[in-house]
């Protein structure tokens, strides 16, 4: 404690704002723990309290009003990315947005002490089209509630804080043990996901040119096998695309042409939808092939796009005011 209190002494302002500004682009970076050494250390004397407090109110204002523009002009692409390591990230963004919308917008101000939705919030608000002079407000009162409130704990209790942290150094080697059988799980999960991956690519790949030859054709049909409901408006697809829902496939009955090659393609890295899809197509006797490189390649390629029907899309809810 009291090497941390002399470095924030030092750097303070510095370090606690940086954290406090990162911590909101959903960084693992501490920044309650740095509000409650930034109030230890103004109860010392070492920092202004004025000015801790309000700058940190400032900077996680800043960047939670980033993450709102951000949101607001990129949509489901940053919400996929806040949700990459959910092993479903559409239905992570549904179901954030769903329990954003029900429970009110001033969730907003309770938004940082809940893991999950604290860096959800901003941008979801940014797409559900919340008006900016209200988030504001909204986000105003929750930075203030969570810096304040971290920072007035560190302030009163400084001294319990200090006595805690005197068995860090155990504590330490502790976690340092948990986080080394973590990252051999983390490692052994990830070479069992490569090689379920690598089974599942048993399924043919073929070029977005080349399988454009055959829609045209009409030897071939093609399916559209996103894993979300993450249509925006104006979302397109491949010309003549059906839908077709990866999640239910094993609980729907389809009706595909046992005479044509079918095509699948997604949006996800390395085709892994698509491939998990045309595995198990493959083994139902369909004659199923990937499209390489998905929806972008076939983009790339300046390949014929269609835009999705209207009854097809499923938006996130929508704020009225």
């Amino acid at each position: 404690m009291e090497s941390w209190i002399a470095a924030i002494s030092q750097h303070g302002y510095v370090i606690l704002f940086a954290v406090a500004f990162l911590e909101t682009f959903g960084l693992p970076i501490p920044a309650a723990l740095a509000l409650l050494v930034a109030g230890a250390a103004s109860a010392r004397g070492l920092l202004n309290p004025w000015w801790t407090v309000g700058g940190a109110i400032a900077c996680i204002a800043a960047g939670d009003t980033l993450m709102f523009l951000m949101g607001r002009h990129t949509g489901w692409w940053l919400l996929s990315l806040l949700c990459r390591l959910s092993l479903n990230p559409e239905s992570c963004i549904l179901r954030s947005a769903d329990a954003f919308y029900r429970r009110g917008k001033t969730l907003l101000v309770i938004a940082k002490f809940i893991p999950g939705i604290n860096t959800m919030a901003p941008p979801l608000a940014g797409s559900m089209n919340m008006r900016f002079p209200q988030f504001l407000r909204l986000d105003a009162a929750g930075a203030t509630l969570y810096a304040s409130g971290y920072f007035t704990v560190g302030f009163l209790f400084s001294d319990a804080i200090g006595t805690v942290t005197r068995g860090y150094r155990a504590f330490g080697q502790v976690l340092g043990w948990g986080i080394a059988v973590a990252v051999l799980v983390y490692i052994g999960i990830r070479v069992w996901t490569w090689r379920k991956a690598r089974a599942l690519r048993e399924a043919p790949f073929v070029e977005p040119a080349a399988a454009a030859l055959e829609l045209a054709a009409g030897t071939a049909v093609v399916y559209d096998v996103r894993s979300h409901g993450y249509y925006e408006p104006k979302a397109v697809r491949i010309e003549g695309s059906r839908r077709l829902d990866p999640n239910a496939l094993n609980q729907m009955e389809h009706d595909f042409p046992l005479d044509k090659q079918v095509y699948v393609y997604c949006t996800c890295a390395r085709e892994a939808t698509s491939a998990q899809v045309a595995h198990i197509l493959r083994q139902k006797g369909v004659l199923s092939s990937v499209i390489k490189g998905g929806l972008q390649a076939w983009k790339k390629a300046g390949l014929p796009l269609e835009a999705i029907p209207a009854e097809e899309l499923a938006l996130l809810p929508v704020f009225d005011s």
